[in-house]
């Protein structure tokens, strides 16, 4: 027999989901003002839209995030999907010693993370601004990856690479064949996880940028300190994006998943015809 609802859970989940969305949604509405205002919406119009692409320094803004985060997805990906691999084939002390300190960095605040770095680099008399944004976006994401990833690498079973090398597949194929497709669902969730880190960081890149290198975040919290319903419009374009990549994360797999059932339906099909 099946449990009611209750009134009062229900109506605390729509006090959580209002308080969650409810903001989301004002700052997208306000967007389309035809006015300064943040408060009282005057009519519809698409002027902060206009002066958001008209406005070199918000797209050069936008150009670095994206190029930063795609860049540090990329390479942070590659190096925890390597480490994750690699931590599999250690003995048991070796393995804990590097997951402890893996976890450093995730569980410091991150601002700790960012004077250490700004600090480091300033030691090192590295200039600030680009390349060191991208070093620290990737030092901050690679132990998130490793985080994702490592869990699915531990539940392989660690005789599947012998095996296609000893059907003569080289150790290169073994893992881009056998292994990588394995635990794929770890590595996507590690790209989407340092994708997310890294466009949405500001302490970090505000401590360790510099020459006029900015990204969104750095903009948005500038804009912050005098009224500007610009940050409405990008705002609602970075929300819109995000929910664009979230719903091809989920649909796109489920499509290709009932496509290869369906392929190897007709193909089973076939053969009973034959």
């Amino acid at each position: 027999m099946k449990k009611k609802k209750s009134l009062p859970g229900v109506i605390y989940i729509v006090i959580c989901f209002l308080f969650l969305y409810l903001p989301i949604f004002v700052t997208m509405f306000f967007s389309f003002n035809s006015s300064k205002s943040l408060t009282k919406f005057t009519g519809f119009s698409l002027m902060w839209y206009q002066e958001l692409f008209a406005d070199a320094e918000i797209m050069s803004a936008v150009y670095v995030s994206i190029t930063i985060a795609l860049l540090s997805t990329v390479i942070s990906t590659i190096l925890g999907t390597a480490t994750a691999i690699g931590l599999s084939k250690n003995k048991k002390v070796i393995k804990e010693l590097i997951i402890n300190i893996n976890n450093i960095p995730i569980m410091n605040p991150d601002i700790v993370t960012a004077i250490g770095l700004m600090i480091l680099f300033s030691s090192l008399k590295i200039e600030k601004g680009y390349m060191t944004m991208l070093l620290a976006h990737i030092s901050f994401c690679t132990p998130y990856v490793i985080t994702s990833v490592y869990p699915k690498v531990r539940s392989l079973n660690p005789n599947l690479a012998n095996a296609a090398m000893d059907l003569g597949a080289t150790p290169w194929q073994a893992l881009y064949k056998v292994i990588l497709p394995m635990i794929k669902d770890g590595i996507f969730a590690g790209v989407l996880l340092a994708f997310t880190m890294s466009f949405d960081d500001f302490v970090i890149s505000y401590f360790v940028t510099g020459n006029g290198v900015k990204n969104i975040s750095i903009i948005v919290y500038n804009m912050t300190k005098r009224t500007n319903p610009t940050i409405n419009a990008l705002s609602t374009i970075v929300i819109l994006v995000i929910m664009v990549l979230l719903v091809i994360a989920n649909v796109v797999p489920t499509v290709m998943k009932k496509r290869r059932k369906s392929a190897a339906q007709a193909q089973k099909e076939a053969k009973e015809l034959a």
